[in-house]
Protein backbone atom coordinates (compact mmCIF):
# COMPACT_ATOMS: atom_id res chain seq x y z
CA UNK A 1 0.00 0.00 0.00
CA UNK A 2 1.03 3.26 -1.28
CA UNK A 3 0.56 5.83 1.74
CA UNK A 4 1.01 8.58 -0.80
CA UNK A 5 -1.84 7.65 -3.05
CA UNK A 6 -3.88 7.89 -0.05
CA UNK A 7 -2.97 11.10 1.80
CA UNK A 8 -0.86 13.10 -0.64
CA UNK A 9 0.02 14.95 2.59
CA UNK A 10 3.09 12.15 3.26
CA UNK A 11 4.22 13.02 0.08
CA UNK A 12 7.65 15.49 -0.44
CA UNK A 13 7.84 16.49 -3.40
CA UNK A 14 11.15 18.78 -3.55
CA UNK A 15 13.87 16.87 -5.89
CA UNK A 16 17.59 19.02 -5.22
CA UNK A 17 20.15 19.08 -7.32
CA UNK A 18 23.30 18.95 -6.19
CA UNK A 19 26.37 18.72 -8.71
CA UNK A 20 25.59 15.90 -11.05
CA UNK A 21 23.16 14.35 -9.15
CA UNK A 22 19.57 14.92 -8.50
CA UNK A 23 18.58 13.82 -5.24
CA UNK A 24 14.29 12.54 -3.68
CA UNK A 25 13.53 13.15 -0.54
CA UNK A 26 11.28 10.27 0.88
CA UNK A 27 8.31 10.02 0.44
CA UNK A 28 7.92 11.20 -2.64
CA UNK A 29 5.09 11.71 -5.03
CA UNK A 30 7.37 10.59 -7.81
CA UNK A 31 8.69 7.15 -6.16
CA UNK A 32 6.06 4.57 -4.79
CA UNK A 33 6.72 3.94 -1.19
CA UNK A 34 5.09 0.70 0.51
CA UNK A 35 4.53 -0.35 3.92
CA UNK A 36 2.54 1.69 5.78
CA UNK A 37 4.78 4.21 7.15
CA UNK A 38 3.81 7.57 8.13
CA UNK A 39 6.19 10.48 7.91
CA UNK A 40 5.05 12.96 11.05
CA UNK A 41 5.99 16.15 9.91
CA UNK A 42 5.87 17.58 13.87
CA UNK A 43 7.81 14.38 15.33
CA UNK A 44 10.67 14.47 11.81
CA UNK A 45 10.81 11.05 11.95
CA UNK A 46 9.06 7.98 10.37
CA UNK A 47 6.25 5.83 12.31
CA UNK A 48 4.57 2.88 11.56
CA UNK A 49 1.29 4.23 12.86
CA UNK A 50 0.53 7.45 14.38
CA UNK A 51 2.51 8.50 16.82
CA UNK A 52 -0.32 9.83 19.11
CA UNK A 53 -1.82 6.65 18.99
CA UNK A 54 1.70 4.68 20.09
CA UNK A 55 1.91 7.22 22.78
CA UNK A 56 -1.74 6.27 24.64
CA UNK A 57 0.05 2.62 24.69
CA UNK A 58 3.46 2.69 26.28
CA UNK A 59 7.02 4.87 26.06
CA UNK A 60 8.41 1.50 24.66
CA UNK A 61 5.77 1.18 22.36
CA UNK A 62 6.15 4.63 21.17
CA UNK A 63 10.03 3.68 20.87
CA UNK A 64 9.35 1.05 18.97
CA UNK A 65 6.82 2.56 16.81
CA UNK A 66 9.90 4.61 15.44
CA UNK A 67 10.89 1.37 14.02
CA UNK A 68 10.92 1.63 10.18
CA UNK A 69 10.35 -2.44 9.80
CA UNK A 70 8.24 -3.29 6.10
CA UNK A 71 9.03 0.03 4.57
CA UNK A 72 9.97 0.04 0.94
CA UNK A 73 10.56 2.05 -1.92
CA UNK A 74 9.85 0.63 -5.33
CA UNK A 75 11.62 2.59 -8.56
CA UNK A 76 12.67 2.61 -12.10
CA UNK A 77 16.04 3.80 -13.21
CA UNK A 78 18.94 3.90 -15.97
CA UNK A 79 21.16 6.19 -13.73
CA UNK A 80 24.59 5.03 -13.80
CA UNK A 81 24.81 5.70 -9.95
CA UNK A 82 22.35 5.42 -7.23
CA UNK A 83 23.11 7.62 -3.89
CA UNK A 84 22.14 7.19 -0.53
CA UNK A 85 21.52 9.57 2.44
CA UNK A 86 20.30 8.92 5.68
CA UNK A 87 19.79 10.32 8.69
CA UNK A 88 18.49 9.92 12.11
CA UNK A 89 18.83 10.91 16.40
CA UNK A 90 20.94 8.02 16.89
CA UNK A 91 22.31 4.90 15.93
CA UNK A 92 21.10 2.15 17.00
CA UNK A 93 23.49 -0.80 17.75
CA UNK A 94 21.83 -4.48 19.12
CA UNK A 95 25.15 -6.61 20.60
CA UNK A 96 22.80 -10.02 19.34
CA UNK A 97 21.91 -8.44 15.87
CA UNK A 98 23.64 -7.85 12.65
CA UNK A 99 24.15 -4.03 12.16
CA UNK A 100 22.90 -4.53 8.29
CA UNK A 101 19.38 -5.92 9.64
CA UNK A 102 19.23 -3.23 12.49
CA UNK A 103 20.12 -0.29 10.69
CA UNK A 104 20.31 -0.89 7.15
CA UNK A 105 18.80 -0.17 4.08
CA UNK A 106 19.38 -3.30 1.02
CA UNK A 107 18.55 -2.21 -2.77
CA UNK A 108 17.61 -4.89 -4.93
CA UNK A 109 17.12 -5.17 -9.00
CA UNK A 110 14.00 -6.65 -9.36
CA UNK A 111 13.94 -8.86 -12.85
CA UNK A 112 11.46 -10.74 -14.68
CA UNK A 113 12.26 -14.03 -12.40
CA UNK A 114 14.27 -13.03 -9.56
CA UNK A 115 15.94 -10.16 -7.49
CA UNK A 116 19.52 -9.41 -7.45
CA UNK A 117 21.11 -7.99 -4.27
CA UNK A 118 23.06 -4.65 -5.25
CA UNK A 119 24.14 -3.59 -1.91
CA UNK A 120 23.00 -3.11 1.98
CA UNK A 121 23.99 0.08 3.48
CA UNK A 122 24.95 0.24 7.01
CA UNK A 123 26.45 2.51 9.26
CA UNK A 124 29.84 2.18 10.97
CA UNK A 125 30.03 2.55 14.83
CA UNK A 126 30.96 6.08 14.11
CA UNK A 127 28.01 6.67 12.28
CA UNK A 128 25.99 7.69 15.12
CA UNK A 129 23.67 10.47 13.20
CA UNK A 130 23.46 9.32 9.81
CA UNK A 131 25.60 8.03 6.88
CA UNK A 132 25.83 8.57 2.86
CA UNK A 133 26.65 6.34 0.07
CA UNK A 134 26.89 6.33 -3.54
CA UNK A 135 27.57 2.85 -5.77
CA UNK A 136 27.91 2.28 -9.63
CA UNK A 137 24.63 0.53 -10.87
CA UNK A 138 25.12 -2.38 -12.99
CA UNK A 139 24.57 -0.75 -16.50
CA UNK A 140 25.75 -2.28 -20.36
CA UNK A 141 26.66 -0.32 -23.27
CA UNK A 142 23.45 1.04 -23.65
CA UNK A 143 21.43 2.40 -21.16
CA UNK A 144 18.45 0.48 -19.75
CA UNK A 145 15.91 1.32 -17.12
CA UNK A 146 15.34 -1.32 -14.88
CA UNK A 147 13.26 -1.80 -11.58
CA UNK A 148 14.51 -1.88 -8.09
CA UNK A 149 13.41 -2.02 -4.71
CA UNK A 150 14.98 -0.20 -1.68
CA UNK A 151 14.30 -1.79 1.77
CA UNK A 152 14.12 0.30 4.73
CA UNK A 153 16.20 -0.55 8.50
CA UNK A 154 14.14 -3.31 10.72
CA UNK A 155 15.05 -1.35 14.17
CA UNK A 156 16.80 2.04 13.77
CA UNK A 157 14.32 4.52 15.34
CA UNK A 158 13.78 8.06 14.44
CA UNK A 159 14.88 8.08 11.18
CA UNK A 160 13.95 11.36 10.04
CA UNK A 161 15.78 11.41 6.32
CA UNK A 162 16.17 9.46 3.42
CA UNK A 163 17.28 10.96 -0.07
CA UNK A 164 17.92 8.77 -2.97
CA UNK A 165 19.67 10.08 -5.73
CA UNK A 166 20.45 9.48 -9.12
CA UNK A 167 22.50 10.89 -12.37
CA UNK A 168 20.67 14.39 -13.32
CA UNK A 169 20.27 13.03 -16.36
CA UNK A 170 19.01 9.90 -15.67
CA UNK A 171 14.91 8.53 -15.65
CA UNK A 172 13.21 8.11 -12.70
CA UNK A 173 10.36 6.79 -12.20
CA UNK A 174 7.67 4.59 -10.46
CA UNK A 175 9.02 0.85 -10.83
CA UNK A 176 6.82 -2.17 -11.15
CA UNK A 177 3.81 -2.90 -9.07
CA UNK A 178 2.71 -5.99 -6.81
CA UNK A 179 0.48 -8.58 -7.19
CA UNK A 180 -3.05 -6.99 -5.70
CA UNK A 181 -3.36 -3.22 -4.51
CA UNK A 182 -3.98 -4.46 -1.22
CA UNK A 183 -1.17 -5.35 1.23
CA UNK A 184 -1.04 -8.21 3.79
CA UNK A 185 -1.31 -6.94 7.02
CA UNK A 186 1.05 -8.54 10.03
CA UNK A 187 0.37 -8.21 13.55
CA UNK A 188 3.07 -10.01 16.18
CA UNK A 189 6.08 -9.70 17.86
CA UNK A 190 9.86 -8.79 17.61
CA UNK A 191 9.99 -12.42 15.23
CA UNK A 192 7.57 -10.47 13.21
CA UNK A 193 9.59 -6.77 12.91
CA UNK A 194 12.69 -8.47 11.84
CA UNK A 195 14.45 -9.36 14.85
CA UNK A 196 17.89 -11.16 14.11
CA UNK A 197 17.33 -10.82 10.44
CA UNK A 198 20.62 -10.50 8.70
CA UNK A 199 18.97 -7.28 6.14
CA UNK A 200 15.70 -5.95 6.06
CA UNK A 201 14.63 -8.07 3.60
CA UNK A 202 15.36 -11.31 5.52
CA UNK A 203 12.38 -10.97 7.87
CA UNK A 204 10.35 -13.10 7.15
CA UNK A 205 7.30 -10.80 5.86
CA UNK A 206 9.94 -9.81 3.63
CA UNK A 207 10.82 -12.85 2.76
CA UNK A 208 7.04 -14.03 1.41
CA UNK A 209 6.89 -10.52 -0.32
CA UNK A 210 9.41 -11.47 -2.75
CA UNK A 211 8.41 -15.04 -2.84
CA UNK A 212 4.77 -13.62 -4.60
CA UNK A 213 5.64 -10.20 -5.18
CA UNK A 214 2.78 -9.19 -2.82
CA UNK A 215 3.14 -5.64 -0.45
CA UNK A 216 2.57 -5.71 3.31
CA UNK A 217 2.48 -4.09 6.51
CA UNK A 218 5.09 -4.49 8.99
CA UNK A 219 3.07 -4.33 12.57
CA UNK A 220 5.04 -6.48 14.34
CA UNK A 221 6.31 -4.99 17.79
CA UNK A 222 9.39 -6.00 19.84
CA UNK A 223 8.22 -5.91 23.37
CA UNK A 224 4.83 -4.29 21.97
CA UNK A 225 1.39 -5.77 20.70
CA UNK A 226 -0.07 -7.19 23.27
CA UNK A 227 -3.52 -6.85 21.74
CA UNK A 228 -4.15 -3.82 23.40
CA UNK A 229 -7.37 -2.02 22.08
CA UNK A 230 -6.07 0.97 20.66
CA UNK A 231 -3.72 -0.76 18.35
CA UNK A 232 -6.73 -2.85 17.69
CA UNK A 233 -9.01 -0.08 16.98
CA UNK A 234 -5.96 0.96 14.63
CA UNK A 235 -5.26 -2.74 12.77
CA UNK A 236 -9.45 -2.65 11.39
CA UNK A 237 -8.44 0.97 9.48
CA UNK A 238 -6.23 -1.27 7.57
CA UNK A 239 -7.66 -3.26 4.25
CA UNK A 240 -5.52 -6.20 3.91
CA UNK A 241 -5.33 -9.10 1.49
CA UNK A 242 -4.76 -11.29 4.20
CA UNK A 243 -4.28 -10.46 7.66
CA UNK A 244 -2.09 -12.54 9.80
CA UNK A 245 -2.12 -12.67 13.39
CA UNK A 246 0.68 -13.52 15.34
CA UNK A 247 1.62 -11.80 18.54
CA UNK A 248 1.59 -14.75 20.58
CA UNK A 249 4.94 -14.75 21.78
CA UNK A 250 4.96 -10.92 23.13
CA UNK A 251 1.61 -11.78 25.59
CA UNK A 252 2.54 -11.65 29.10
CA UNK A 253 1.16 -14.93 30.27
CA UNK A 254 -1.40 -17.28 28.81
CA UNK A 255 -4.21 -15.33 31.15
CA UNK A 256 -3.42 -12.56 29.11
CA UNK A 257 -3.63 -14.25 26.17
CA UNK A 258 -6.57 -15.81 26.52
CA UNK A 259 -8.24 -12.71 27.75
CA UNK A 260 -7.09 -10.56 24.79
CA UNK A 261 -6.33 -12.94 21.56
CA UNK A 262 -10.18 -14.12 20.09
CA UNK A 263 -11.04 -10.10 20.65
CA UNK A 264 -8.40 -9.20 18.19
CA UNK A 265 -9.33 -11.91 15.50
CA UNK A 266 -13.29 -11.06 16.02
CA UNK A 267 -12.49 -6.75 16.09
CA UNK A 268 -10.66 -7.44 12.43
CA UNK A 269 -13.30 -10.25 11.04
CA UNK A 270 -16.18 -7.71 12.08
CA UNK A 271 -14.98 -5.07 10.25
CA UNK A 272 -13.79 -7.17 6.90
CA UNK A 273 -16.11 -9.96 6.72
CA UNK A 274 -14.21 -12.13 3.90
CA UNK A 275 -10.34 -11.00 4.31
CA UNK A 276 -8.74 -14.50 4.80
CA UNK A 277 -7.39 -14.29 8.54
CA UNK A 278 -4.30 -16.56 9.22
CA UNK A 279 -3.77 -17.38 12.76
CA UNK A 280 0.10 -18.41 14.02
CA UNK A 281 1.45 -19.54 17.56
CA UNK A 282 4.73 -18.65 18.70
CA UNK A 283 7.56 -20.29 16.88
CA UNK A 284 9.91 -22.17 19.37
CA UNK A 285 7.04 -24.54 21.13
CA UNK A 286 8.86 -26.11 23.74
CA UNK A 287 6.40 -29.25 24.46
CA UNK A 288 8.34 -29.74 27.76
CA UNK A 289 6.95 -26.07 28.71
CA UNK A 290 3.13 -26.10 30.32
CA UNK A 291 3.00 -22.74 29.39
CA UNK A 292 3.82 -23.02 25.73
CA UNK A 293 1.09 -26.32 25.61
CA UNK A 294 -1.23 -23.35 27.23
CA UNK A 295 -0.80 -20.84 24.21
CA UNK A 296 -0.87 -23.33 21.38
CA UNK A 297 -4.06 -24.46 23.05
CA UNK A 298 -5.29 -20.40 23.27
CA UNK A 299 -4.86 -19.74 19.75
CA UNK A 300 -5.84 -22.91 18.37
CA UNK A 301 -9.01 -22.06 20.51
CA UNK A 302 -9.63 -18.77 18.09
CA UNK A 303 -9.39 -20.81 15.13
CA UNK A 304 -11.95 -23.23 16.22
CA UNK A 305 -14.32 -21.03 17.87
CA UNK A 306 -14.56 -18.86 14.50
CA UNK A 307 -14.94 -22.00 12.62
CA UNK A 308 -17.94 -22.57 15.08
CA UNK A 309 -19.10 -18.91 14.02
CA UNK A 310 -19.34 -20.28 10.52
CA UNK A 311 -15.76 -18.57 9.36
CA UNK A 312 -14.82 -20.14 6.02
CA UNK A 313 -11.79 -18.17 5.48
CA UNK A 314 -9.76 -18.66 8.51
CA UNK A 315 -6.68 -20.80 8.67
CA UNK A 316 -4.43 -21.92 11.61
CA UNK A 317 -0.69 -22.32 11.69
CA UNK A 318 1.17 -24.23 14.72
CA UNK A 319 4.06 -22.85 15.88
CA UNK A 320 5.13 -26.43 16.29
CA UNK A 321 5.86 -26.82 12.87
CA UNK A 322 7.39 -23.80 11.98
CA UNK A 323 11.50 -24.52 12.74
CA UNK A 324 10.88 -28.14 11.69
Amino acid sequence: MDITKIDTNFAINSIEIIEEKKFYTLPSKDLDFYGGLFFDKELNYFTRIPANLAKRISFGFEIVNSNTSGGRVRFATDSKEFSISIKYNLLSYLGHMATAGVSGFTLLEETNTDYKLIKTFYPLREDDKGYNYTIPLPQGKNRKVKNYILFFPLYNEFVHEVKLGFDKDSIVTHGSKYKFDLPILYYGSSITQGACASRPDNCYPALISKWHNVDYINLGFSGGAKGEPFIVDHLTTIPSKVFVLDYDYNAQSPEHLQNTHFKVYKAYRDKYPTTPIIIMSRPNYNKELKTDRERLNIVKSTYLKAKELGDENVYFISGKTLFS
